[in-house]
């Protein structure tokens, strides 16, 4: 999450396509969790799904199926469950501008995640 979630917003921030930069520290509602923490807390638990994924079809790619997960399964989560717990639009309100931000930015943690588990399975731990 730090390194490939918050890499991406950084990059696109940088490049004037994101309002906001990475590390965000407001609170959320309605725990006041700041946002960088519930971002890292959710990652951890979307990283052990994706892991018991990869260890339950060794024949899948890790890379592959951490681009899934992160690329449509985050995003769809996002903007179905959570847009509806925040009372925010469902799937994004429809806007382009949302949706390939977000497939990018969660993509590229789908992709850190996919890195990841390639060399735990290398190292023979899943």
């Amino acid at each position: 999450m730090l390194v490939f979630h918050q890499g991406m917003v950084g990059l696109l921030h940088a490049l004037g396509a994101l309002p906001n930069p990475p590390f965000q520290l407001r609170p959320l509602p309605p725990l006041g969790v700041p946002s960088l923490v519930s971002a890292c807390f959710w990652g951890g638990l979307w990283g052990i799904a994706t892991a018991a994924i990869v260890a339950a079809r060794p024949d899948w790619s890790p890379i592959l199926v951490g681009l899934a997960i992160g690329a449509v399964a985050c995003v769809l989560v996002g903007f179905i469950v959570v847009a509806g717990l925040r009372g925010q639009p469902m799937l994004g309100g429809m806007d382009p501008n949302r949706w390939w931000r977000s497939v990018v930015i969660n993509g590229a943690f789908g992709l850190g995640v996919g890195v990841f588990l390639m060399g735990a399975r290398r190292l023979g731990r899943i």
